[in-house]
């Protein structure tokens, strides 16, 4: 099957999916790249196109077993046209739950044709140097398996003789999709007096939680806790307040996720 050009579609806060997409581009050898990264808000404000020439790299966080229901408006304006697609999402070391299926579910609906997809750990966003979770992955090993899955993809995408060729990959997950708990505002960010009103953190919100006029407050209506703000300050002066939900729960991973889980790949 002759591609045209490779598409890169991520979502990556603190960085975790973004390396697992470079990884995977490096082992898929295409030469033309579009790299959409949909991060920060004004990056979802146009809708993604792609063709049967193209092959569609999409990434996602997990978010309590689920797509991000922040990234769901922008999933739902993507414009394909039998375009082959694969769908990876990043979990931090609990469970990836029905993230996966429902991101492929959601491709599928918009005129793709998932022929791959793949589960990697990251750093979990509430990881934290008293109750580390998943700490500095992807590391070397998940990376060279993410390099290796593009490569493997490579040759299943060129073996094909038509996007109609193709077999569907067995994704796991249950539909319907895990419940979403409902979740009102958090305000869990202190910070310390370390601060010194550099903004980079306000840079880095995905969501614009952080006045830039006023960067010591975190608006807990805005915030989806992903912990960039945290993750990002150069002077470590922002951290989760004691005896905060996120805390708490970066806690419980610590104590019950901390035996090391592997990428998973669905071909």
């Amino acid at each position: 099957m002759d591609i045209r050009s490779l598409k890169l579609a991520y979502f990556s806060p603190t960085g975790t999916t973004a390396a697992v997409v470079e990884a995977m581009a490096e082992g898929l050898g295409y030469d033309v790249i579009e790299d959409v990264d949909i991060t920060m808000p004004e990056e979802r404000q146009e809708p993604l196109e792609a063709s049967a020439e193209d092959l569609l790299v999409i990434a996602v966080p997990v978010y309590g077993g689920r797509v991000p229901f922040l990234l769901e408006p922008w999933l739902r304006t993507l414009e394909l046209d039998g375009t082959p697609v694969v769908c990876v999402v990043v979990y931090g070391n609990r469970a990836f739950e029905d993230a996966l299926i429902e991101l492929s579910d959601i491709v599928t609906e918009r005129g793709g044709v998932v022929l791959g997809g793949a589960a990697f750990v990251g750093e979990h966003s509430f990881s934290n140097d008293e109750y580390p979770v998943a700490v500095a992955r992807p590391d070397a090993d998940d990376l060279r398996g993410a390099g290796d899955f593009g490569r493997r993809m490579r040759e299943a995408v060129d073996a094909l003789s038509s996007i109609d060729a193709a077999s569907r990959p067995d994704i796991p997950g249950d539909r319907p999709y895990k419940e979403r708990k409902p979740r009102g505002p958090v305000d869990f960010i202190q910070v310390g007096d370390e601060c010194v009103l550099c903004g980079v953190c306000a840079e880095q919100c995905p969501v614009g939680a952080i006045d830039e006029e006023d960067l010591k407050h975190t608006d807990p209506d805005k915030c989806i806790m992903c912990c960039a703000c945290i993750k990002v300050c150069p002077e470590h002066a922002r951290s989760a307040k004691p005896g905060s939900p996120v805390e708490g729960f970066a806690k419980w991973l610590n104590e019950n996720c901390a035996e090391r889980k592997e990428p998973a790949y669905f071909l």
